[in-house]
Protein backbone atom coordinates (compact mmCIF):
# COMPACT_ATOMS: atom_id res chain seq x y z
CA UNK A 1 0.00 0.00 0.00
CA UNK A 2 1.19 3.30 -0.83
CA UNK A 3 1.52 5.98 2.18
CA UNK A 4 -0.34 9.57 0.99
CA UNK A 5 -1.37 10.57 4.06
CA UNK A 6 -0.70 14.65 3.80
CA UNK A 7 2.28 16.21 4.37
CA UNK A 8 1.56 19.79 6.30
CA UNK A 9 1.04 22.89 3.64
CA UNK A 10 2.72 26.06 4.66
CA UNK A 11 4.80 29.03 3.62
CA UNK A 12 7.81 30.35 5.37
CA UNK A 13 5.88 33.88 4.34
CA UNK A 14 3.13 33.10 7.00
CA UNK A 15 3.56 34.10 10.14
CA UNK A 16 2.74 30.41 11.60
CA UNK A 17 2.08 29.54 14.85
CA UNK A 18 3.63 32.48 17.33
CA UNK A 19 5.94 31.62 19.90
CA UNK A 20 3.84 32.82 22.69
CA UNK A 21 1.79 30.04 22.16
CA UNK A 22 4.40 27.50 22.24
CA UNK A 23 5.43 28.80 25.25
CA UNK A 24 2.33 28.12 27.76
CA UNK A 25 2.90 24.32 27.03
CA UNK A 26 7.03 24.34 27.32
CA UNK A 27 9.11 23.40 28.49
CA UNK A 28 6.06 21.94 30.73
CA UNK A 29 5.58 19.49 27.81
CA UNK A 30 9.22 18.16 27.92
CA UNK A 31 11.39 16.21 30.64
CA UNK A 32 14.85 17.16 31.04
CA UNK A 33 17.82 15.73 29.15
CA UNK A 34 21.53 15.13 29.41
CA UNK A 35 23.90 14.18 26.84
CA UNK A 36 26.84 13.65 29.35
CA UNK A 37 26.15 10.02 29.16
CA UNK A 38 27.27 9.23 25.90
CA UNK A 39 30.40 8.70 23.93
CA UNK A 40 30.15 11.16 21.09
CA UNK A 41 27.39 13.91 19.84
CA UNK A 42 26.96 13.71 16.21
CA UNK A 43 24.44 16.15 14.48
CA UNK A 44 22.79 15.78 11.08
CA UNK A 45 21.34 18.40 9.23
CA UNK A 46 19.89 18.54 6.11
CA UNK A 47 21.26 22.14 5.28
CA UNK A 48 23.28 24.68 6.74
CA UNK A 49 21.28 26.34 9.46
CA UNK A 50 19.32 23.54 10.68
CA UNK A 51 22.37 22.34 13.33
CA UNK A 52 22.04 25.71 14.43
CA UNK A 53 18.49 25.89 14.70
CA UNK A 54 17.92 22.78 16.42
CA UNK A 55 20.73 21.89 18.07
CA UNK A 56 23.39 24.85 18.31
CA UNK A 57 22.35 24.54 21.87
CA UNK A 58 23.62 21.00 22.75
CA UNK A 59 26.71 21.12 21.22
CA UNK A 60 27.53 23.94 23.33
CA UNK A 61 26.65 21.96 26.54
CA UNK A 62 28.37 18.76 24.70
CA UNK A 63 31.53 20.70 24.11
CA UNK A 64 31.69 22.28 27.88
CA UNK A 65 31.51 18.88 28.87
CA UNK A 66 33.98 17.53 27.25
CA UNK A 67 31.98 15.54 25.00
CA UNK A 68 33.31 15.33 21.25
CA UNK A 69 31.42 16.61 18.51
CA UNK A 70 30.58 15.68 14.90
CA UNK A 71 28.40 17.82 12.49
CA UNK A 72 27.37 16.40 8.97
CA UNK A 73 25.06 18.53 6.69
CA UNK A 74 23.38 16.85 3.54
CA UNK A 75 23.04 19.64 1.06
CA UNK A 76 24.71 22.96 1.01
CA UNK A 77 21.28 24.54 0.75
CA UNK A 78 22.24 26.04 -2.94
CA UNK A 79 18.20 26.26 -3.60
CA UNK A 80 16.94 28.66 -1.26
CA UNK A 81 16.88 31.41 -3.32
CA UNK A 82 16.12 30.10 -6.10
CA UNK A 83 14.80 33.11 -7.87
CA UNK A 84 17.68 35.33 -6.80
CA UNK A 85 18.84 37.93 -9.50
CA UNK A 86 22.07 38.35 -7.42
CA UNK A 87 22.92 35.14 -6.51
CA UNK A 88 23.79 31.41 -8.45
CA UNK A 89 23.38 28.61 -6.88
CA UNK A 90 27.22 28.23 -6.91
CA UNK A 91 27.26 31.92 -5.15
CA UNK A 92 24.77 30.30 -2.47
CA UNK A 93 26.67 26.83 -1.82
CA UNK A 94 30.13 28.82 -1.10
CA UNK A 95 28.51 31.75 0.78
CA UNK A 96 26.38 29.01 2.92
CA UNK A 97 29.51 26.63 3.79
CA UNK A 98 31.45 29.86 5.33
CA UNK A 99 28.46 30.14 7.29
CA UNK A 100 27.91 26.89 8.72
CA UNK A 101 31.64 26.13 9.79
CA UNK A 102 31.16 30.00 11.24
CA UNK A 103 28.20 29.12 13.15
CA UNK A 104 29.50 25.36 14.39
CA UNK A 105 32.60 27.26 15.20
CA UNK A 106 30.89 29.84 17.97
CA UNK A 107 29.06 26.83 19.92
CA UNK A 108 31.40 23.98 19.24
CA UNK A 109 35.51 25.25 18.16
CA UNK A 110 36.35 21.73 18.34
CA UNK A 111 34.10 20.13 16.29
CA UNK A 112 34.18 18.30 12.93
CA UNK A 113 32.00 19.46 10.21
CA UNK A 114 31.77 17.61 6.90
CA UNK A 115 29.29 18.81 4.03
CA UNK A 116 28.06 16.22 1.70
CA UNK A 117 27.14 18.27 -0.58
CA UNK A 118 24.35 16.03 -2.11
CA UNK A 119 21.20 17.67 -3.96
CA UNK A 120 19.33 20.88 -1.88
CA UNK A 121 15.47 19.59 -2.32
CA UNK A 122 16.39 16.17 -3.78
CA UNK A 123 17.55 13.96 -0.17
CA UNK A 124 14.59 11.93 -1.11
CA UNK A 125 16.21 10.78 -4.08
CA UNK A 126 19.66 10.32 -2.49
CA UNK A 127 18.64 7.49 0.45
CA UNK A 128 21.60 4.87 0.05
CA UNK A 129 23.94 7.80 -0.62
CA UNK A 130 22.71 9.50 2.48
CA UNK A 131 22.66 6.45 4.66
CA UNK A 132 25.66 5.19 3.76
CA UNK A 133 27.22 8.58 4.68
CA UNK A 134 25.75 8.89 8.11
CA UNK A 135 26.46 5.16 8.98
CA UNK A 136 30.42 5.69 7.98
CA UNK A 137 30.15 8.76 11.12
CA UNK A 138 27.94 6.82 13.59
CA UNK A 139 29.04 4.37 16.10
CA UNK A 140 27.54 2.72 19.01
CA UNK A 141 27.10 4.74 22.29
CA UNK A 142 26.83 8.03 20.12
CA UNK A 143 23.84 10.33 20.28
CA UNK A 144 22.58 10.93 17.19
CA UNK A 145 20.77 14.47 16.66
CA UNK A 146 18.69 14.49 12.84
CA UNK A 147 15.82 16.39 11.74
CA UNK A 148 12.16 15.41 12.98
CA UNK A 149 10.70 12.68 10.76
CA UNK A 150 7.66 14.02 10.74
CA UNK A 151 9.06 18.18 10.21
CA UNK A 152 7.31 18.25 6.97
CA UNK A 153 10.12 19.07 4.83
CA UNK A 154 10.91 16.63 2.46
CA UNK A 155 14.79 17.07 3.09
CA UNK A 156 14.37 16.76 6.36
CA UNK A 157 12.32 13.72 6.27
CA UNK A 158 14.97 11.92 4.48
CA UNK A 159 17.81 13.14 6.62
CA UNK A 160 15.68 12.03 9.89
CA UNK A 161 15.02 8.45 8.35
CA UNK A 162 18.41 8.00 7.24
CA UNK A 163 19.30 8.65 11.12
CA UNK A 164 16.58 6.23 12.41
CA UNK A 165 17.95 3.31 10.22
CA UNK A 166 21.78 3.75 11.52
CA UNK A 167 21.25 4.59 14.85
CA UNK A 168 18.72 1.27 14.99
CA UNK A 169 21.28 -0.93 12.94
CA UNK A 170 24.06 0.01 15.39
CA UNK A 171 23.20 0.63 19.08
CA UNK A 172 22.97 4.49 18.94
CA UNK A 173 21.05 6.56 20.30
CA UNK A 174 18.51 8.88 18.15
CA UNK A 175 17.05 12.31 19.58
CA UNK A 176 15.27 14.35 16.88
CA UNK A 177 14.86 18.23 16.03
CA UNK A 178 12.11 19.76 14.63
CA UNK A 179 12.89 23.08 12.93
CA UNK A 180 9.12 23.65 10.64
CA UNK A 181 6.91 22.46 13.65
CA UNK A 182 6.73 25.01 15.26
CA UNK A 183 5.59 27.19 12.17
CA UNK A 184 2.63 25.00 11.11
CA UNK A 185 1.79 22.83 14.02
CA UNK A 186 0.28 24.06 17.57
CA UNK A 187 0.05 22.60 21.05
CA UNK A 188 -3.16 20.88 20.30
CA UNK A 189 -1.83 19.10 17.22
CA UNK A 190 -1.90 15.40 17.28
CA UNK A 191 1.52 15.44 15.72
CA UNK A 192 2.90 17.48 18.63
CA UNK A 193 0.93 15.76 21.33
CA UNK A 194 1.53 12.09 19.94
CA UNK A 195 4.92 12.63 20.11
CA UNK A 196 7.40 12.04 23.68
CA UNK A 197 9.29 15.00 24.03
CA UNK A 198 12.30 16.37 26.09
CA UNK A 199 14.42 19.34 26.11
CA UNK A 200 17.90 20.31 27.04
CA UNK A 201 18.22 23.35 29.23
CA UNK A 202 21.32 25.83 28.40
CA UNK A 203 23.02 27.84 30.94
CA UNK A 204 23.15 31.61 30.01
CA UNK A 205 26.59 31.54 28.41
CA UNK A 206 25.41 28.42 26.17
CA UNK A 207 21.97 30.49 25.05
CA UNK A 208 24.74 33.79 24.34
CA UNK A 209 26.59 31.37 21.93
CA UNK A 210 23.34 29.43 20.15
CA UNK A 211 22.47 33.22 18.95
CA UNK A 212 25.65 34.20 17.88
CA UNK A 213 25.53 30.97 15.93
CA UNK A 214 22.32 31.76 14.22
CA UNK A 215 23.42 35.07 13.49
CA UNK A 216 26.33 33.89 11.15
CA UNK A 217 23.64 32.57 8.52
CA UNK A 218 23.09 35.86 7.23
CA UNK A 219 21.81 34.33 3.42
CA UNK A 220 18.66 33.05 5.99
CA UNK A 221 18.13 35.84 8.59
CA UNK A 222 18.84 38.80 6.41
CA UNK A 223 18.15 39.70 3.11
CA UNK A 224 20.32 38.93 0.01
CA UNK A 225 19.66 42.12 -1.12
CA UNK A 226 16.50 44.78 -1.99
CA UNK A 227 15.91 42.88 -4.72
CA UNK A 228 12.79 40.76 -5.16
CA UNK A 229 14.08 37.23 -5.17
CA UNK A 230 16.81 37.44 -2.37
CA UNK A 231 13.96 38.35 0.77
CA UNK A 232 14.68 36.94 3.94
CA UNK A 233 14.00 33.63 4.33
CA UNK A 234 13.82 32.92 8.37
CA UNK A 235 11.60 35.67 9.75
CA UNK A 236 11.87 36.86 13.17
CA UNK A 237 8.31 35.68 14.43
CA UNK A 238 10.29 32.01 13.10
CA UNK A 239 13.87 32.61 14.84
CA UNK A 240 11.98 33.41 18.25
CA UNK A 241 11.42 29.41 18.46
CA UNK A 242 14.79 29.51 18.36
CA UNK A 243 16.05 31.73 21.18
CA UNK A 244 14.85 29.95 24.21
CA UNK A 245 16.90 28.86 27.12
CA UNK A 246 16.41 25.35 26.08
CA UNK A 247 16.33 22.74 22.84
CA UNK A 248 13.10 20.45 22.11
CA UNK A 249 13.76 16.75 20.65
CA UNK A 250 11.71 14.32 19.71
CA UNK A 251 12.59 11.27 21.99
CA UNK A 252 12.13 7.44 21.79
CA UNK A 253 9.21 6.30 24.06
CA UNK A 254 10.45 4.85 27.90
CA UNK A 255 10.53 1.11 27.44
CA UNK A 256 10.13 0.90 23.81
CA UNK A 257 11.67 -2.16 22.76
CA UNK A 258 15.06 -1.94 20.71
CA UNK A 259 13.04 -3.16 17.41
CA UNK A 260 10.38 -0.98 15.93
CA UNK A 261 6.74 -2.89 16.40
CA UNK A 262 4.96 -4.17 13.00
CA UNK A 263 1.76 -1.96 12.35
CA UNK A 264 -0.95 -4.61 13.51
CA UNK A 265 -4.86 -5.22 12.09
CA UNK A 266 -6.65 -1.96 14.28
CA UNK A 267 -4.24 0.49 12.51
CA UNK A 268 -5.37 -0.53 9.13
CA UNK A 269 -9.04 -0.63 10.45
CA UNK A 270 -9.12 2.49 11.53
CA UNK A 271 -7.05 3.91 8.45
CA UNK A 272 -9.76 2.43 6.02
CA UNK A 273 -12.31 4.24 8.51
CA UNK A 274 -11.46 7.49 6.23
CA UNK A 275 -12.96 6.14 2.91
CA UNK A 276 -13.11 2.94 1.15
CA UNK A 277 -10.13 3.51 -0.71
CA UNK A 278 -7.82 5.73 1.21
CA UNK A 279 -4.81 4.92 -0.78
CA UNK A 280 -6.94 5.79 -4.29
CA UNK A 281 -5.58 2.41 -5.28
CA UNK A 282 -8.96 2.16 -8.18
CA UNK A 283 -8.67 6.24 -9.06
CA UNK A 284 -4.65 7.69 -9.12
CA UNK A 285 -3.02 7.18 -11.96
CA UNK A 286 -0.01 6.89 -9.69
CA UNK A 287 -1.41 3.44 -8.77
CA UNK A 288 -2.91 2.14 -12.66
CA UNK A 289 0.98 3.05 -13.80
CA UNK A 290 2.70 1.08 -10.94
CA UNK A 291 0.93 -1.65 -11.41
CA UNK A 292 1.62 -1.34 -14.85
CA UNK A 293 5.27 -1.63 -14.09
CA UNK A 294 4.73 -4.18 -11.61
CA UNK A 295 3.01 -6.73 -14.67
CA UNK A 296 5.56 -5.59 -17.12
CA UNK A 297 8.71 -7.21 -14.81
CA UNK A 298 6.80 -10.62 -14.39
CA UNK A 299 9.62 -12.79 -16.31
CA UNK A 300 6.98 -15.18 -17.41
CA UNK A 301 3.50 -14.84 -19.17
CA UNK A 302 1.78 -17.49 -17.00
CA UNK A 303 2.42 -18.93 -13.51
CA UNK A 304 1.15 -21.97 -11.35
CA UNK A 305 0.58 -20.40 -7.86
CA UNK A 306 0.62 -16.69 -6.31
CA UNK A 307 0.64 -15.70 -3.50
CA UNK A 308 -0.03 -11.75 -2.37
CA UNK A 309 -0.53 -10.83 1.27
CA UNK A 310 -1.28 -7.19 1.62
CA UNK A 311 -3.64 -7.55 -1.12
CA UNK A 312 -6.32 -4.66 0.45
CA UNK A 313 -9.09 -3.73 -2.19
CA UNK A 314 -7.59 -6.67 -4.65
CA UNK A 315 -6.84 -4.51 -7.76
CA UNK A 316 -3.66 -5.67 -7.85
CA UNK A 317 -5.18 -9.21 -7.68
CA UNK A 318 -7.16 -9.10 -10.66
CA UNK A 319 -4.40 -8.64 -12.58
CA UNK A 320 -2.45 -11.15 -11.04
CA UNK A 321 -5.24 -13.14 -12.18
CA UNK A 322 -5.04 -12.76 -15.37
CA UNK A 323 -1.80 -14.34 -15.13
CA UNK A 324 -2.18 -17.02 -12.71
CA UNK A 325 -3.88 -20.17 -12.25
CA UNK A 326 -4.48 -19.69 -8.93
CA UNK A 327 -3.97 -16.90 -6.31
CA UNK A 328 -4.08 -16.75 -2.66
CA UNK A 329 -4.93 -13.06 -1.43
CA UNK A 330 -4.79 -12.13 1.58
CA UNK A 331 -4.96 -8.84 3.96
CA UNK A 332 -4.47 -8.05 8.16
CA UNK A 333 -7.86 -6.48 8.04
CA UNK A 334 -11.54 -7.63 7.37
CA UNK A 335 -12.47 -4.47 6.31
CA UNK A 336 -10.68 -3.91 2.53
CA UNK A 337 -11.10 -7.90 2.28
CA UNK A 338 -14.96 -7.00 2.48
CA UNK A 339 -14.84 -4.81 -1.03
CA UNK A 340 -12.09 -7.50 -2.73
CA UNK A 341 -15.13 -10.29 -2.05
CA UNK A 342 -17.38 -7.77 -4.14
CA UNK A 343 -14.61 -7.25 -6.86
CA UNK A 344 -12.98 -10.55 -7.23
CA UNK A 345 -16.27 -12.90 -5.50
CA UNK A 346 -16.72 -14.35 -8.73
CA UNK A 347 -13.45 -15.56 -9.79
CA UNK A 348 -12.70 -19.32 -9.32
CA UNK A 349 -8.67 -18.79 -9.50
CA UNK A 350 -8.78 -16.24 -6.71
CA UNK A 351 -8.88 -17.10 -2.92
CA UNK A 352 -8.90 -14.10 -0.29
CA UNK A 353 -8.17 -14.86 3.72
CA UNK A 354 -7.76 -12.82 5.97
CA UNK A 355 -3.95 -13.71 7.12
CA UNK A 356 -1.21 -11.38 9.64
CA UNK A 357 2.21 -12.72 8.03
CA UNK A 358 4.92 -13.54 8.48
CA UNK A 359 2.92 -14.84 11.95
CA UNK A 360 0.33 -16.90 10.01
CA UNK A 361 1.88 -18.05 6.88
CA UNK A 362 0.06 -20.54 4.12
CA UNK A 363 0.59 -24.37 3.69
CA UNK A 364 2.13 -24.64 -0.13
CA UNK A 365 4.15 -24.05 -2.33
CA UNK A 366 4.22 -20.67 -4.90
CA UNK A 367 6.00 -19.72 -8.45
CA UNK A 368 4.60 -16.25 -7.64
CA UNK A 369 5.03 -13.98 -4.13
CA UNK A 370 4.28 -10.31 -4.89
CA UNK A 371 4.87 -8.33 -1.97
CA UNK A 372 3.74 -4.86 -2.84
CA UNK A 373 3.62 -2.02 -0.82
CA UNK A 374 2.91 -4.01 2.66
CA UNK A 375 7.09 -4.27 3.74
CA UNK A 376 7.67 -1.16 5.35
CA UNK A 377 4.56 -1.79 8.02
CA UNK A 378 6.97 -4.38 9.68
CA UNK A 379 9.00 -4.51 11.97
CA UNK A 380 12.95 -5.23 11.21
CA UNK A 381 12.68 -8.70 12.72
CA UNK A 382 8.95 -9.39 11.44
CA UNK A 383 10.39 -8.61 8.02
CA UNK A 384 13.19 -10.85 8.21
CA UNK A 385 11.02 -13.53 9.34
CA UNK A 386 8.79 -12.97 6.17
CA UNK A 387 11.51 -13.15 3.51
CA UNK A 388 12.64 -16.23 4.93
CA UNK A 389 9.15 -17.77 4.62
CA UNK A 390 8.95 -16.12 1.24
CA UNK A 391 11.89 -17.85 0.02
CA UNK A 392 11.06 -20.93 1.73
CA UNK A 393 7.80 -21.06 -0.23
CA UNK A 394 8.92 -20.47 -3.53
CA UNK A 395 9.39 -23.26 -5.93
CA UNK A 396 12.87 -23.63 -7.65
CA UNK A 397 11.87 -21.74 -10.04
CA UNK A 398 9.63 -19.54 -8.22
CA UNK A 399 9.40 -15.42 -7.91
CA UNK A 400 9.51 -12.82 -5.80
CA UNK A 401 8.13 -9.35 -6.56
CA UNK A 402 8.47 -6.65 -4.17
CA UNK A 403 7.38 -2.65 -4.86
CA UNK A 404 7.34 -0.15 -1.91
CA UNK A 405 7.41 3.60 -1.31
CA UNK A 406 10.47 5.45 -1.26
CA UNK A 407 9.75 8.17 0.61
CA UNK A 408 10.18 8.38 4.47
CA UNK A 409 6.78 8.17 6.60
CA UNK A 410 7.46 9.16 10.08
CA UNK A 411 5.03 6.66 11.48
CA UNK A 412 6.06 3.38 9.48
CA UNK A 413 8.64 1.27 11.56
CA UNK A 414 10.76 1.12 7.92
CA UNK A 415 11.56 2.77 4.36
CA UNK A 416 11.07 1.50 1.57
CA UNK A 417 14.71 1.07 0.42
CA UNK A 418 15.42 -0.78 3.33
CA UNK A 419 12.52 -3.09 3.19
CA UNK A 420 14.20 -4.25 -0.32
CA UNK A 421 18.10 -4.62 1.30
CA UNK A 422 16.50 -6.93 4.35
CA UNK A 423 14.76 -8.82 1.42
CA UNK A 424 17.94 -9.19 -0.34
CA UNK A 425 19.70 -10.07 2.60
CA UNK A 426 17.38 -12.58 3.68
CA UNK A 427 15.98 -14.35 1.07
CA UNK A 428 19.13 -14.84 -0.25
CA UNK A 429 17.64 -14.53 -3.50
CA UNK A 430 19.42 -12.52 -7.00
CA UNK A 431 17.76 -9.83 -8.33
CA UNK A 432 16.79 -10.56 -12.18
CA UNK A 433 14.67 -7.19 -12.64
CA UNK A 434 15.49 -3.80 -11.12
CA UNK A 435 13.50 -0.50 -11.19
CA UNK A 436 14.02 2.34 -9.11
CA UNK A 437 12.60 6.03 -9.76
CA UNK A 438 12.28 8.78 -7.15
CA UNK A 439 8.73 7.56 -5.66
CA UNK A 440 9.36 3.72 -5.53
CA UNK A 441 11.51 0.72 -5.97
CA UNK A 442 10.13 -2.66 -7.88
CA UNK A 443 12.46 -5.48 -8.02
CA UNK A 444 12.29 -9.01 -9.29
CA UNK A 445 14.51 -11.66 -7.25
CA UNK A 446 15.00 -15.28 -7.88
CA UNK A 447 16.99 -18.09 -7.61
CA UNK A 448 19.70 -19.85 -9.50
CA UNK A 449 17.37 -21.82 -11.49
CA UNK A 450 15.47 -18.72 -13.21
CA UNK A 451 16.54 -16.79 -16.05
CA UNK A 452 15.93 -14.03 -17.64
CA UNK A 453 13.53 -13.57 -20.58
CA UNK A 454 15.88 -13.04 -23.52
CA UNK A 455 17.72 -16.07 -22.20
CA UNK A 456 14.79 -17.93 -22.03
CA UNK A 457 13.93 -17.47 -25.63
CA UNK A 458 17.35 -18.36 -27.23
CA UNK A 459 18.20 -14.19 -27.48
CA UNK A 460 21.08 -13.87 -25.61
Amino acid sequence: MTPVRPAPVFDHHDPGTSESTWSTVLPAAATPLDPSGFRRVVVLAAHPDDESLGAAGLMARATDAGLPVVVVVATAGERSHPDSPTHTPEDLTLLRRREVFEAVGRVAPTAAVQLLCLPDGGLSREADRLRDAVADVVRSGDLVVAPWRSDGHPDHAAVGAAAAEVAARCGAVLWEYPIWMWHWSGPDDPAFRGTRWGRVDLEPDQLRRKRSALACHGSQVRPLSTAEGDEVMLRPGFLAHFRRDHEVFAVPDEGAPDDETSLDAPWFDDFYRAGEDPWGFRTRWYEERKRAVTMASLPRRRFRSAFEPGCALGVLTADLAERCDAVLATDISETPLVAARERLGHSRTVRLEQLRVPQEWPDGRFDLIVLSEIGYYCSRSDLASLAGSAARSLTQDGVLVACHWRHPVAEYPLGGDEVHRILRAETGLRVLVEHVEEDFRLEVLVGRNVRSVAAEEGLS
